[in-house]
């Protein structure tokens, strides 16, 4: 994932057992003391349907005036001030980099004879990419990231060699902002080529079969001054060759009626057609094009349209001849795979080969001739290899209930690679063989979390209205029952995306220091299918907020621990849910941290990509929908007169995905409002965006002053 340029050479401390829980002098009983920074207000008023709202912080949207960064100095003066005076903060620290200094790997895949993996050695600011002719040779580096900046801020967005293997088309990003410009190296020479793309945002690159291009999508240059807060309307997608300069690309498909139309390119393997899949907003709702190739080489043409309906997702595996494979919930809310000839598209004509079932096909790969689907039971991962007619031929043993991912390659490959995690079980990479049906070890991180001594389980809440969803809980083994447990609640619920049980630092240390992290599968996510979506979006949206309400009550009946030491935690969407269930439920949480969380759901649509959100949440342009947000939005519940957790907000200046005024809006109305002494904080991050790309060094910093200000809330002790 990320790493870092300076190795910490820290004070060595013997973590023997569980570290010791006692109650400690909290830097929270020197709040009344502490003095936010001023926050102008304006008198700004918007009238939505009839109904005036007030957004008297208006100003700090605009991320490049100098009040704006002023402001930004000030607040993180006043953060850094608290977070530094916490007894707790360099012993977690410690354990946190600790935890985090193990080496890691990315999922091996093989293109033009070559392997090709990541691996970071524990520290590193950034992953860095090798390549070697076979699994047990020599790797060389390929792409080392650490080179591109000295801080670690300049970060690879992706990679993708052309089939001969001899070409590396790779994406930078510079301060984690979602913007990439995309460059060329030469692997025989390891020198890049002049080639250089730019003003390239969501979309990788596809080469064609010949060597001598790829495809990609981009937008339009952004004006002056709206890199960061600009929206994104209108991606068009090109093909570049090779030597040529970025204004010779060939504009490939445009739709100029269509604003919110983005593509995203895929040639099949056998070099004959181009899959165009086009999206439009968040919603996994999708339409499918195609074009012919002319013998593994792209000739201008016109697109021709396999469905343009978005009244589904329809995700193209792979094209062989010509059939195309289709994983699809149209017609099967869980989830089917489908053959679509393509000389002869119409619906009635699709052939379903892998049925829906009770569980949730969330993802699907055309490898080796086969068909593997991967299913979600009560969000655990399991995986079946079907022939191409359908016919199941195996189920995958994996090595526990946990997440796994992966399973790429080629039509004809023999072998593919899957890793496999849980709560107590950083990723292990397998090697698995398509004919054999066996799975092999390529590599098992070492790690100084002893996960022998803690132990994970999935338990299941019912909600508000009677639903039934998924927790996992992990801690130390032996845990008492008692109430007295500080324990860390995590949720997401949006976007379909399905919270499964995987290993993360911030969970280990946090067990390490003695606490219990549970994460809950609620409404919103992906784990039971489109309906389980859709019951967390739009008019429904509450649900979500009910059912991780839910899991923190059932916490508390269950004596896994007591309101005043549950701390609950997400980012960007997770953000979102931590802010509106504090306004609802204030009294339950000891501690809230909500990241990048998008906040003002009156505006959110006005910035960046913020538009494609609306699938998921609805717009205030529309009356009913203005009526369902301004209810749960963060920014306008705020319930002065309630007292409040201590609340630690953290985002950072170059987030152009959920863009920080959401969090600098939400914090000043907190710190503005009679919500009691506990303290209403806000961390930005300088030169960091939404978390991809951040290097090693922000990350530990970052999450182990989470957990401290966490800790700190508790009164606990940490050795």
């Amino acid at each position: 994932m990320n790493a870092q340029t300076q190795r910490r050479h820290l004070l060595s401390i013997a973590l023997t057992g569980a570290a010791m829980l006692a109650v400690c002098a909290s830097s929270f009983d020197a709040m009344a003391q502490i003095k936010y920074p001023e926050t102008r207000k304006v008198e700004q008023v918007d009238t939505y349907h009839g109904v005036q709202v007030a957004d008297p912080y208006r100003w700090l949207e605009d991320d490049n005036s100098a009040e704006t960064k002023a402001w930004v100095k000030a607040q993180n003066e006043v953060t850094d001030k608290f977070l530094g005076a916490m007894p707790q903060r360099q012993a977690v620290r410690k354990i946190y980099t600790d935890l985090y200094n193990f080496e890691r790997f990315g999922l091996p895949f093989k293109e033009g004879g070559r392997y090709f993996w990541t691996r970071n050695d524990g520290l590193q600011q950034q992953s860095v990419l090798y390549t070697a002719r076979s699994l047990t040779g020599k790797p060389t580096v390929a792409i080392d990231p650490n080179t591109f900046s000295k801080d670690g801020t300049v970060a690879l967005t992706g990679t993708v060699p052309s089939r001969d293997g001899r070409y590396l088309a790779y994406g930078v990003a510079v301060a984690g902002s979602d913007w990439q410009e995309w460059r060329v190296r030469d692997l025989n020479t390891g020198k890049d080529t002049k080639d250089v793309i730019k003003w390239v945002k969501f979309s990788s690159a596809e080469w064609t079969p010949d060597g001598k291009g790829f495809f990609y999508s981009r937008y339009d240059a952004p004006k002056e001054g709206e890199k960061l807060t600009g929206t994104n309307f209108f991606q068009k997608l090109y093909y570049h060759r090779l030597g040529t300069d970025q204004s010779k690309d060939v504009l490939v498909y445009q739709n100029p009626t269509e604003k919110q139309w983005g593509f995203q390119a895929q040639v099949s393997d056998d070099g004959k057609t181009l899959i165009i899949y086009v999206w439009k907003g968040s919603a996994r709702k999708n339409g499918l094009i195609f074009m012919p190739l002319k013998n593994g080489s792209f000739v201008p043409g016109v697109p021709q349209t396999i469905t343009l309906d978005f009244d589904a997702e329809y995700a193209p595996l792979g094209a062989h001849g010509s059939t195309l494979w289709v994983r699809t919930d149209k017609g099967a809310p869980k989830g089917r795979i489908v053959a679509i000839d393509l000389n002869n598209r119409a619906h009635d004509k699709w052939r379903t080969v892998v049925a829906e079932t009770t569980d949730t096909l969330t993802n699907a790969s055309l490898v080796g001739a086969k068909l593997i689907a991967q299913y979600l039971q009560h969000a655990a991962t399991a995986v079946h290899l079907h022939s191409l007619n359908g016919e199941l031929e195996r189920k995958v043993t994996l090595p526990g209930v946990g997440s796994a991912g992966g399973f790429g390659g080629r039509f004809k490959d023999t072998e593919t690679f899957y890793s496999y995690t849980s709560l107590t079980t950083p990723a292990e990479i397998y090697r698995f063989d398509l004919v054999s049906g066996k799975s092999t070890l390529f590599k098992r991180p070492k790690t100084a979390f002893d996960t022998t001594q803690y132990e994970t389980r999935r338990e299941f809440v019912t909600s508000k209205d009677g639903t039934r969803f998924p927790i996992f809980i992990a801690h130390r083994k032996g845990l008492k029952l008692d109430g007295n447990n500080p324990t860390l609640l995590y949720g997401y619920g949006g976007f379909n995306v399905p919270e499964t049980p995987s290993y993360r630092v911030t969970a280990s240390t946090w067990m390490q220091m003695g606490g219990v992290y549970v994460s809950a599968s609620i409404r919103g996510g992906g784990e039971y299918g489109a309906e389980w979506h859709e019951a967390g979006t739009k008019l429904r949206k509450q649900n979500v907020f009910d059912d991780f309400i839910a899991a923190g009550e059932w916490l508390v009946a269950n004596k896994i621990t007591q309101p005043s030491k549950l701390a609950i935690n997400g980012g960007s969407n997770g953000g979102l849910l931590v802010g509106a269930v504090v306004n609802q439920r204030p009294e339950l949480f000891g501690a809230a941290i909500p990241q990048v969380g998008v906040m003002d759901m009156l505006r959110f649509h006005k910035f960046t990509i913020g538009w494609a959100w609306v699938s998921d949440y609805g717009s205030s342009d529309n009356a009913e929908e203005f009526k369902a947000l301004r209810a749960y939005s963060p920014l306008h519940n705020i319930q002065s007169g309630k007292k409040y957790p201590p609340i630690l907000i953290t985002t950072a200046d170059h987030d152009d995905r959920v863009v920080p005024a959401h969090s600098f809006k939400y914090a000043a109305a907190l710190q503005a409002a009679d919500t009691g002494n506990a303290p209403k904080l806000i961390r930005i991050e300088v030169s960091a965006g939404h978390g991809a790309g951040k290097p090693t060094s922000m990350i530990i910093d970052e999450r182990s002053d989470i957990l401290s200000f966490i800790a700190n809330a508790f009164g606990m002790e940490v050795k």
